[in-house]
Parts: C-alpha cells; structure tokens; sequence
C-alpha cells in the first residue's frame, strides 16, 4: 500500500508524517445489520395498496360473504361464546396470542417466534426467553451472544434465523429512536416531554415495515392484537380458506391477498373472522385433506351455495395445500 507523505512543507528535523488515503481509513464498527433489499419492496407494496385493492374488479368476499363464513365459524366452533375482542394482558405469552400485549416490541417478537411452528412450541420459547433475560429486558437481549439467543428460544424452530431478527429488530428501534420502545404506536409518549399522538392505521404499517423481519402479516398482527385496531391479518391457514372460498384470485400470493382482503373485509369482521379462520384452518381435517373423508362446513357452504362442485372442491383443496405447504411463510 502506498502511503503519501506530507513531508513537503515540513521542517527537515521534523519526523515524516503519512496519511493513510481515505478509501482505506478504518471507520467505527457499526454493528447495525445492513438494510435489507426488501424494505423498499415492503413499503412500495403498503403505500400501493392503502386504499384500493390490488385486484380492483374482484368482487369477493362481499359484506354478505363475510357475514355467512363468520356465522358458520361461529356455530361450528365458538356456538356458546361468540368471539369478542380482548383487550391486551400483561400476563398473555405474546408469541400464543399472537401479540395480545400492550407492548408493542414485545407483541412483534412474540409474533416473530410464532412463525412456522406451533403454538405450544413458539409459547414455549417465548417462555425460556423471558426466563433466560427476564421479560421485555430487550438491551439485554440486544447485548447478549446471539448463540445465548438461539438457545433460549430454540424450541420454536427456526432459532438462529429467528434470533438474528430479534437482535436486528431491536438495535434498528434503539437507532431509530434513541430507546427500545415503540409504544408511541399506541398513542403513548416516546419520550417524556413528547406530546402523544394518535396515528393513523397506515402510518403504523409503514412504521413497522421498516424493520427487517417485520413482513405485512406481523405488522397486521400487531395491529390487530396489540393496539386494538381493525387489520385483517392473513397467516397461512387464512390465506388457505381464502383460496378454498375463492375470496381472492388464483394468482394471489399472500401478501396481495392480505392487501385485498384487509379493504374487502368489513372492519366490525376482521377481528373475529381472523381467529375463527385460523382456529378452523388448525382443527377442520375436512380441510387439511380432501381424501380424509371429515366434513367441513365450508364445503356444505360451498355446496349448498353452489359455488362449486365437490369434485372443484377437492381439487381446489389438494392444489391449495401443496402450494401452501411449498411457499412456507418466512417474512411474517
């Protein structure tokens, strides 16, 4: 490497000073993860989609539609306790209720833990990781070996990826806004001289696509759960029985079909018809198998409504499963 000297213009006593050229100077170590290409797709996606649907002549699920799939989840599952809203609890596991906390970066990584597993497994590590840094102790997280981390929470799967998302959630928060809080999301002060302010729905979506492993579906969640907002939140068993309804085309991925559902859906439905949805999706053999001979009050629905055949039905079913089980959600 060379190294210009500045001798030049020195006294012919005085000791060579060199200057290291400014390409190769060290800079401090910035131990923030680099942005993610995502995050511009993210956000063009929210921003596009705020107000219309990104198939705008698709009809369905109309207000009707959604009503009678409600009811008929309703009677099949909850006959005696309707589905009401709960407020957030202090004392709820974040990542088995899906974020029903009044802490907002708690409610994201209880969401994040219960992503691709089962909700035993995810309530299990969000457990063990309370237990390993004491709950919501997020700079002790932050500051933590990830390998501590991934042994805390091990048991929901996926532990090194899901850490590593933990760990870079949290410092991009503390960078961003000087703390580990995002409970200005929920109208409180971000700091104690802040005037709370109440915002709107797609100004905390885009908010919280900013961070990396903070997909639309989480975000939604959040939304959902943690602040009490109306947000339809579209996880796998969701975008199953959308496709099996035949509530968005054939050619919607999951995060388009959130975009449609979430302005298709009327705001009084969405809380429940989301937890009837997935509490169907997990239960109903009918529906994870075709040729499992289970019924399913879907397909009578379906039927009796004649919007399709049996024989539709079935292979609707077998060709949504198998893309389901192939496009496995991994951005939340």
């Amino acid at each position: 490497m060379q190294l210009r000297s500045n001798a030049k213009n020195q006294s012919p006593h005085a000791p060579i000073v060199t200057e290291i050229p400014s390409k190769q100077r060290k800079r401090p170590a910035d131990d923030t993860p680099p942005e993610s290409p995502q995050k511009s797709k993210k956000l063009k996606l929210q921003a596009s989609y705020t107000t219309q649907s990104p198939f705008p002549d698709y009809p369905h699920p109309t207000h009707a539609e959604a009503l009678e799939v409600h009811d008929i989840l309703v009677a099949a599952h909850q006959p005696n306790a309707p589905v009401v809203r709960r407020p957030p609890q202090t004392s709820s596991n974040s990542a088995q209720s899906c974020g029903q906390v009044p802490n907002v970066i708690e409610a994201i990584i209880g969401t994040i833990l219960s992503q691709n597993t089962s909700g035993a497994n995810c309530a299990r590590a969000k457990k063990n990781l309370d237990d390993a840094f004491g709950r919501n102790n997020f700079g002790g997280i932050v500051n933590a070996p990830k390998e501590k981390v991934v042994d805390a929470i091990r048991t929901g799967g996926l532990a090194n990826k899901k850490a590593g998302m933990i760990q870079g959630l949290l410092k991009a928060i503390k960078k961003k806004h000087g703390i580990y809080s995002l409970q200005h999301l929920a109208g409180e002060p971000l700091h104690p001289n802040d005037t709370p302010v109440v915002m709107k729905d797609e100004e905390i979506m885009a908010e919280l696509l900013t961070y990396d492993g903070v997909g639309p579906k989480t975000a939604s969640c959040v939304l959902l759960f943690c602040l009490e907002r109306d947000s339809f939140a579209v996880d796998t068993h969701v975008y199953r029985l959308s496709r099996l309804l035949g509530w968005v085309p054939g050619k919607a991925d999951r995060v388009l079909a959130q975009a449609h559902l979430d302005l298709r859906v009327p705001a009084h439905l969405k809380y429940g018809l989301h937890v009837l949805m997935v509490q169907h999706g997990r239960a109903c053999k009918g529906c994870k198998n075709a040729g499992s001979g289970e019924g399913c009050v879907l397909r009578t629905y379906l039927k009796e409504k004649k919007i399709k055949t049996e024989e539709d039905f079935d292979q609707r079913l077998a060709e949504v499963n198998h893309e389901v089980e192939v496009k496995r959600e991994d951005t939340g």
